[in-house]
């Protein structure tokens, strides 16, 4: 009797040290990128009693890294990638301890942010495609990015919840010192247990090779194309407010029904890399995408409370295809250009879900119907996303029958 190889778990990724290294510094840089959003909220507000102003710098927070996604992800491919994440650890720290001096004026402090945040910038290209340089087989690669998954999305939980307390119980300045020390030391480990590898690039394809390279993929194109819908999947989270007075919700409602989502996805990444193979969630990846959008189809029949959770929690869980559409993305572009694609994947994903929330405000707004928007963001991700997954299927068939031939 022949046994089958067990599938690796997630703690076979957790196995490699150089990846325990690479998931620690980013997990404390989201919860640190948190934790600076919440101080710098708080400062100007406090500072300037502007509502507007304390708006504003919130989302100076995430201009820099739409705009240094596409340019500074390059980095990644030119210089080696464990210097790039040490280097943009250090620079980070850096930046955010000079915020960190009482009594900052706002300009700078502002200038800093963003400065701190573009540094950051090319550390998510250089992640992604180190931990594909760790890990060569595709199963154990699969589990390192559903762990990142998993960790990024409680990490962000995290920062929110405990920034706000740290930052009101101890004061922005001692917030974001700390912030300013774990930077420095995920630097030092990254540089000490991170093994050197040279540089993937020489940079013969020019600044933006990677881009031209990936616009000329066509299943590249479609896992585009897959990751864009959670554009519209995301639509619910820009109107909790709105939605808990629709339904009948009281004001603590607006925090639950803001958590299901990624408590869902946390579950459902889970039991994704628990219980369903790499190659199956590639097979399945065009109707997977298309699921998340259509669970908000539910909210056509005004829901309670318990049916809006439960329904936002299944939308967050089955999302959890996303993991599978960036892992298939970066293994299918060549090692030397992983950091500018990954840059396009990241700056796409950023924009598409900032476009979502405020179209979807903006339809709330006009039909003045939170409900009403969601029901037509659901119904939206269902349309475009059937073409997408008959496209998707129809590669896979190619792609099989090519490899049956050989």
């Amino acid at each position: 009797m022949v046994r089958t190889q067990a599938r690796p778990r997630l703690r076979s990724a957790l196995a490699n040290g150089e990846f325990r290294t690479v998931w620690l510094a980013e997990a404390q840089s989201t919860v640190g990128d948190q934790l600076t959003t919440v101080a710098l909220a708080l400062m100007v507000y406090h500072r300037t009693g502007s509502a507007l102003l304390s708006a504003t710098a919130y989302a100076l927070t995430f201009l820099p890294a739409l705009a240094g996604g596409l340019g500074l992800a390059q980095l990644a491919d030119r210089y080696p990638r464990r210097t790039v994440l040490a280097a943009s650890a250090a620079v980070q720290a850096v930046f955010v301890g000079v915020m960190a001096v009482p009594g900052m004026p706002l300009v700078p402090l502002c200038v800093l942010v963003v400065l701190a945040r573009l540094a950051g910038a090319p550390s998510n290209a250089a992640q992604n495609a180190l931990t594909r340089e760790i890990f060569d087989d595709d199963e154990l690669y699969l589990r390192s990015q559903d762990i990142r998954g998993i960790t990024t999305n409680t990490a962000m939980l995290l920062g929110l919840a405990c920034g706000g307390f740290l930052v009101t119980a101890a004061g922005p300045s001692v917030a974001l010192a700390i912030d300013a020390a774990t930077f420095a030391i995920s630097a030092l480990a990254l540089y000490r247990w991170v093994a050197t590898r040279p540089a993937a690039d020489n940079g013969d394809g020019g600044w933006f090779g990677a881009i031209r390279w990936v616009s000329g993929q066509r299943r590249l194109r479609v896992l585009l194309g897959l990751s864009w819908l959670v554009g519209l999947a995301v639509i619910p989270e820009g109107l909790v407010a709105p939605l808990a007075r629709e339904i009948g919700a009281p004001d603590q409602a607006v925090g639950w029904l803001l958590a299901a989502d990624p408590l869902g996805f946390v579950i459902g990444v889970f039991l994704m890399s628990r219980y369903v193979s790499a190659e199956t969630r590639k097979r399945a990846l065009g109707v997977l995408a298309i699921v998340p959008t259509a669970f908000l189809l539910v909210f056509a029949v005004q829901p309670d409370l318990v049916l809006s959770l439960v329904a936002l929690a299944a939308a967050g869980a089955a999302g959890a295809y996303i993991v599978t559409v960036g892992a298939s993305f970066i293994t299918w572009v060549p090692n030397e250009l992983r950091g500018g694609a990954g840059g396009l994947y990241r700056t796409g994903l950023r924009v598409a879900q900032g476009v979502g929330v405020a179209l979807g405000g903006a339809v709330a707004q006009w039909l003045g119907s939170a409900t009403t928007a969601i029901t037509i963001a659901g119904a939206a991700g269902v349309v475009l996303g059937i073409p997408l997954a008959v496209c998707w299927t129809r590669l896979q068939r190619r792609a099989a029958e090519t490899a049956g031939a050989l």
